[in-house]
C-alpha cells in the first residue's frame, strides 16, 4: 500500500498543481489531505475544488475552520488574521459548510492522521520538540496506530518513540516496525524549513519507508497573485525564503 500525505496547501495553486502532477507519475493507492487547504494564499477556492476533485480523505486544519468561523482568529498574528478574513469573503456557503464538517483525525489500517497533534487535535497545537511528540505518542497508540502523519508546523520531520525520543530531518525514513513514529509531511503551499520547494510525504507499507518529496513550483506566479489580492506582502515574500 502506498499512501501520499499532503497538507498546508494554503491557497497556493501553483504548488498544489505541481504536487498533483508528481503524484500522477507515481503509484499511489491513497491520498490524504492533512488540512489547511485555505489561508495565506490567493486562491483558496481553486485549491479547495482541486482537492475535492481528487475525492481523497481530508481532515480539518485550523485555517480551514478559521475561514468558516468555527474557531477564533484572536490568536492569529496580524497577517494570518487578515488572510483569514479575506478568505471568508471568497468562499461560498456550500464550501464553508464542507470545511466545517471536516473531521479532526482519521485512522487507517497502517496509520493515523491529524493536523496538529494527536493528544489534543482540537487545540491545533504544534509538535516541534521531543516533549511535544511524547504527549502525542500515547494518543496515537490509543487510536490503534503505530505510525502517525501530521502537518501544521510546515516543517518536515520524523519523531521516533525511542528512549529517549529521537528525530530525523532526513527525507528518507526507514521505519522500525517495533517503534511508533510521527511524521510531519511539511507544507505544500508555504514551507518553513528554509527550503522553498513544496513538500509532501509518501509511505510505502511494503518497504516500511517514508519519503519526503520536495517539488519546485512557480513561486513568482503564486507571489504575484497574493500581491494582486492585496494580501499582506509578507505572505508573498516568505514563499521565496521558505520560512
Amino acid at each position: 500500500m502506498r499512501y501520499a500525505f499532503l497538507g498546508d496547501i494554503h491557497g497556493n495553486t501553483e504548488a498544489l498543481g505541481q504536487i498533483l502532477a508528481h503524484l500522477a507519475g507515481n503509484k499511489i493507492d491513497k491520498i490524504v489531505c492533512l488540512g489547511d487547504i485555505v489561508g495565506y494564499g490567493a486562491e483558496p477556492v481553486q485549491c479547495l475544488e482541486m482537492i475535492r476533485a481528487l475525492k481523497c480523505d481530508v481532515i480539518a486544519g485550523n485555517h480551514d475552520w478559521a475561514a468558516v468561523g468555527k474557531i477564533s482568529i484572536d490568536c492569529f498574528n496580524a497577517y494570518a488574521k487578515a488572510a483569514a478574513l479575506w478568505t471568508r469573503e471568497q468562499l461560498t456557503d456550500e464550501q464553508k459548510g464542507w470545511l466545517a464538517e471536516l473531521p479532526l483525525t482519521l485512522t487507517y489500517e497502517h496509520c493515523a492522521v491529524a493536523h496538529g497533534t494527536f493528544h489534543q487535535p482540537e487545540a491545533f497545537n504544534y509538535i516541534q520538540t521531543v516533549f511535544d511528540a511524547q504527549q502525542s505518542f500515547g494518543a496515537l497508540r490509543e487510536l490503534g496506530a503505530r505510525v502517525g502523519f501530521l502537518g501544521h508546523s510546515h516543517v518536515p520531520v520524523g519523531f521516533f518513540d525511542t528512549d529517549p525520543i529521537t528525530y530525523t530531518l532526513d527525507p528518507e525514513m526507514p521505519l522500525d516496525p517495533e517503534l511508533a513514529t510521527i511524521v510531519n509531511a511539511g507544507s505544500v503551499g508555504q514551507p518553513r524549513d528554509e527550503n522553498n520547494k513544496a513538500s509532501y510525504a509518501s509511505y510505502d507499507t511494503d518497504t516500511g519507508v517514508v519519503n519526503i518529496h520536495r517539488i519546485e513550483y512557480d513561486i513568482d506566479a503564486a507571489a504575484t497573485k497574493i500581491r494582486k489580492a492585496n494580501l499582506p506582502e509578507i505572505l508573498a515574500a516568505r514563499l521565496y525564503q521558505g520560512k
